[in-house]
């Protein structure tokens, strides 16, 4: 009775865990584009005359992103393996070209015209791998730390590194290898991992000194509140002034030249400003749910593939999120890692779509595969069943 009850809950609200994905995603992208209109409007009458700047182009960059989402929702998730080559090529040579005409945004070349090579490797090494540890669990072989695919994905996090972007470059070295421990990597091998994580986190933030001030800073950013500490304090202030219930939408403060990337890598400050604990209670559960069914597709997935895919990119929305979160709150050095469909930015708006898209095609496989089962496994039991009733029949007739 209660099963049957529960049953007619989960009906009333949503079919499958892709429904309530796509449901959850839909909120996401409205608190996003009202975030960002809201962070970027100063901003955009400012610079361009018009408050409705940012928000035109973040719409435009969300109708590419839907349709990136559709389509990807609508292609078989097997058929990427046999077109990554191609994508792997293309990703690395626009890698390679925005070191030499990539724009110059605040001292870094991370924009090729209107695309950011980096956030489309996110998505490309994570499915790298994804094909590597699927293949290597089906022939019953351990995942190995070195292999070619972490071979390339380390000219990836190198070229990444180059532009420079520490940020994107962890993300994008780091998902796969969070992959690989699940994908059954060995005490002793997770151990040397750990180790050699360590020792290129030490490396890749001596490289830059500026990198230094920020791990200096991190314990205590009021010790260089004007300078090195100046958008952890501020953005820690913007949050803090939202009190229980915030300032309301439209009206905090922060972005009126007080907060440095109101719009973009520190876009949770000021909603945390303007919507208060309540709001951020509300943002942080969305983004939990959405998590828990992201799993609960990949747990289901019809084959293995499709499972460590799904994990995966699972992962790279959730891993980015808690970054960017930490790093708004001041407990994380500050890095250029958006808050996926909150913080303005076109092509991570439209690679985390279309992770989006990947991930329902795989659960969608997974339900019309289950029905398919659950319809053969029926006709099995019918043919089953009339066989032993004619038995029975006969017996009688004797």
């Amino acid at each position: 009775m209660a099963d049957a009850a529960e049953k007619a809950v989960k009906k009333k609200f949503w079919s499958s865990d892709q429904e309530a994905m796509v449901f959850l995603l839909l909120i996401l992208i409205v608190i996003g584009t009202v975030n960002v209109f809201s962070a970027s409007f100063v901003l955009s009458e400012m610079d361009y005359g018009t408050p409705y700047h940012f928000l035109g182009r973040h719409g435009v960059n969300l109708v590419v992103g839907i349709c990136c989402f559709i389509g990807c929702a609508s292609f078989d998730y097997h058929k990427w393996r046999h077109f990554m080559p191609l994508i792997l090529i293309i990703t690395v040579a626009m890698l390679i070209l925005v070191l030499f005409i990539g724009v110059s945004v605040n001292g870094a070349k991370r924009w090729l015209f209107f695309i950011q090579p980096a956030e489309v490797a996110k998505l490309v090494s994570t499915m790298i791998i994804a094909a590597y540890i699927s293949s290597r669990l089906q022939a019953r072989r351990g995942v190995n730390i070195f292999n070619r695919q972490i071979f390339i994905i380390g000219i990836i996090a190198v070229l990444i590194e180059l532009e420079p972007d520490a940020g994107t470059m962890a993300i994008v070295i780091g998902i796969p290898l969070m992959m690989m421990m699940i994908g059954g990597l060995s005490g002793k091998k997770i151990a040397a991992l750990f180790l050699l994580m360590a020792i290129g986190f030490v490396g890749i933030v001596h490289l830059q000194a500026y990198r230094i001030a920020r791990m200096s800073v991190l314990l205590d950013p009021w010790a260089d509140a004007q300078n090195i500490g100046y958008q952890t304090v501020r953005a820690i202030s913007a949050i803090g002034s939202g009190g229980m219930f915030g300032m309301g939408i439209g009206r905090g403060v922060s972005k009126y030249d007080y907060l440095p990337e109101a719009h973009t890598d520190f876009a949770f400050a000021v909603f945390g400003q303007e919507t208060g604990f309540i709001g951020v209670l509300i943002l942080l559960g969305v983004y939990s749910l959405f998590l828990i069914y992201g799993v609960r597709i990949a747990s289901k997935a019809r084959d293995l593939y499709g499972e460590i895919l799904g994990i995966g990119l699972v992962q790279l929305i959730g891993v980015q999120a808690a970054v960017n979160l930490l790093m708004v709150c001041g407990l994380a050095p500050v890095v250029g890692v958006p808050l996926p469909f909150i913080s303005y930015g076109g092509t991570s708006l439209v690679i985390s779509l279309a992770a989006c898209g990947i991930l329902f095609n795989i659960g969608s496989q997974s339900s019309r595969w289950r029905r398919l089962k659950a319809l053969h496994d029926h006709r099995i039991k019918v043919r089953n069943d009339d066989r032993e009733e004619r038995r029975k029949r006969l017996h009688l007739v004797k």
